[in-house]
């Protein structure tokens, strides 16, 4: 790691300094981006590849003048449990093609006509409250593989498994100084997966790691493409899901230009960071891999080695792109425990929410005004409370919104037809 020293954007480090740098990057999102996929049922593998992949694409499209890794985004999480459960995955990773190139589209008016307009659709109390909805949506997810047993029934062991899982991944993240602070997410897996190694030493009736799949899987392999169905309900829910994510990244977009002293929406503009973002995502459901988004782990890397060349932000894709082709590797991650990923889940579905809260109070949102209360308030309950939309348009075609979606929608026509009161917070 290069100390005390600042290489800008367009720097290229020496060789003996890139490879250890572009590590660190690959650390810092490998948690995360493959939590998403076991989650939802994608392969890891899949995910690495598509991250790297997607990296260098905005890499291309931004003018090489970010630096900004994409990994799997927790955001659509709900959306892709929800909608490969009623139609097929196919059709989830249809409505994610469309809604890479919905933030396109949004980039597009972005450029012409600023985003004045996207601010006042999509105001802090709205964002705050969609965001809350997201990470408590999962919450239920997190607890039945915290404490289930493949059978469905209630274990002890899996959920110390889960609490030793949790407990590491706490402390490192609290405890931790340093580059450690941002992989604590990783620090858990190990953790755990290591505990699940020992207690089937102790008690091989709870063996949950079975290494056959590993010994079966061929060395090398490419992902394969996906052709993408769609569906109209599918694609509408997750557009509407990605306008919180749009939102999501204008504020990664405008941390990252803190970190690094640039100004980010100006040069190349956000409506090419939108675009890198969105045909990310878009060429990812083309191969299987879960909707990117800009992450935050990356930023923090950034901010402690005080290193933002997109040189290294572009090694990091190759060697996610590398990975991701060592099918044994990619066979091996899927041994990961389920208990393991509900005790990350336990804090990381939380951490979500609690973003949340946070947009809300350091936007500076006032409770005491009845709009903003009753917006926030009506966001919690449909979201929460598993409100659905159902009706059918005509013969077998039917139109639902559920979840997330339908809480989002629900935030901004709230927010359009009430007037702001004086005084009410109505910019991010």
């Amino acid at each position: 790691m290069i100390r005390n020293e600042i290489l800008g954007p367009r720097a290229r480090p020496s060789l003996g300094h890139w490879i250890p740098l572009s590590i660190q990057h690959v650390f810092a999102m490998f948690g995360a981006t493959i939590l998403v996929p076991l989650l939802t049922g994608l392969d890891p593998s899949t995910a690495l590849f598509t991250a790297g992949t997607g990296t260098l694409l905005y890499i291309l499209i931004t003018g090489a003048k970010v630096p900004a890794f994409l990994g799997s985004s927790f955001a659509f999480i709900p959306a892709l449990i929800g909608i490969s459960s009623s139609f097929g995955m196919p059709y989830a990773l249809g409505a994610s093609f469309a809604a890479g190139l919905f933030y396109c589209a949004v980039g597009l008016i972005i450029k012409f006509a600023g985003k004045n307009w996207l601010d006042k659709a999509l105001p802090p109390v709205v964002i705050g409250s969609v965001i809350v909805v997201i990470g408590l949506n999962l919450a239920p997810t997190a607890m039945t593989m915290a404490m289930n047993d493949p059978a469905g029934n209630y274990s002890l062991v899996m959920l110390s498994i889960a609490l030793v899982t949790l407990g590491v991944t706490v402390a490192a993240n609290i405890l931790f100084k340093g580059f450690f602070s941002t992989i604590p997410i990783l620090i858990g897996l190990v953790a755990g997966y290591l505990f699940t190694l020992i207690m089937g030493l102790f008690f091989p009736a709870y063996g949950l790691i079975e290494f056959q799949g590993v010994r079966d899987a061929p060395w090398f392999g490419f992902p394969q493409f996906r052709v993408p169905r769609f569906n109209f309900v599918a694609v509408v829910t997750f557009v509407i899901v990605s306008l919180a994510t749009i939102c999501e990244h204008l504020g990664d977009t405008l941390v990252t230009s803190k970190v690094v002293g640039q100004d980010f929406y100006k040069n190349p503009g956000l409506h090419r960071t939108l675009a890198g973002d969105g045909l990310a995502t878009t060429w990812a459901s083309l191969w299987g891999g879960p909707p990117n988004t800009t992450y935050g782990e990356n930023i923090g890397v950034m901010a402690i080695t005080r290193v933002y060349s997109v040189w290294v932000i572009g090694g990091a894709a190759v060697i996610a792109v590398i990975l991701s082709l060592f099918q044994k590797f990619g066979a091996l991650i899927r041994t990961i425990p389920t208990p393991v990923m509900g005790g990350i889940s336990m804090l990381l579905f939380g951490i979500i929410a609690s973003s949340g809260l946070r947009t809300i109070v350091e936007s500076g949102v006032d409770y005491k005004d009845k709009r903003n209360l009753t917006i926030s308030s009506v966001i919690f309950v449909i979201g929460i409370g598993g409100g659905r939309l159902a009706f059918t348009i005509t013969g077998d075609l039917q139109f639902e919104l559920a979840g997330v979606a339908l809480a989002t929608l629900v935030g901004i026509i709230l927010n359009l037809i009430f007037p702001p009161s004086r005084g009410t917070i109505t910019n991010a």
